[in-house]
């Protein structure tokens, strides 16, 4: 067994799968497919958290909140990728300027400042539905693993 999959309960290409489920969205938004606050651009944002929080909840890692942040930094690699990918096609000729620089250090800037945010952002994505997993397991698994101790302490006895 991995080191990966003994502290996140999941295989490093469990993770990238996991975390693979939020980038239709990066895809679709920056091909101007879905644009923000239609339905279809909520679902695309909401479903892939829900799902990590559902598969945290099935296997039981270890340490959920380690691995859905797992995910989320697994994500905003993801995420930065995708928008460099679709630079071009997210901006068009008339990408975003910076002033009277040099469009080529301009662009090499806000490239740079892209990644930075997909990144900061699949990361905090991830903290937040990470302490999501984190209540809802207590919640949800802690009260069962109470009831399971209790069948096992039966079965063996007094």
């Amino acid at each position: 067994m991995s080191a990966g999959r003994r502290t996140l309960g999941f295989s490093w290409p469990a993770l990238v799968a996991l975390a693979g489920l939020a980038a239709p969205r990066v895809v679709l938004h920056d091909l101007h497919v879905v644009e923000e606050g239609q339905p279809a651009a909520v679902l695309l944002a909401v479903v892939p958290l829900i799902c990590w929080v559902v598969a945290v909840l099935w296997r039981r890692p270890p340490r959920p909140f380690l691995t859905v942040l797992a995910i989320g930094a697994i994500h905003g690699v993801l995420l930065a990728v995708g928008h460099q990918i679709l630079w071009d096609e997210a901006f068009g000729a008339t990408g975003p300027r910076l002033g009277d620089f040099d469009p080529r250090v301009q662009e090499a800037i806000l490239r740079l400042a892209a990644v930075f945010s997909s990144l900061v952002t699949g990361v905090l994505t991830g903290v937040v539905t990470g302490a999501v997993a984190v209540v809802l397991s207590r919640v949800v698994i802690g009260p069962r693993r109470a009831t399971e101790r209790q069948v096992e302490k039966a079965r063996r006895g007094p």
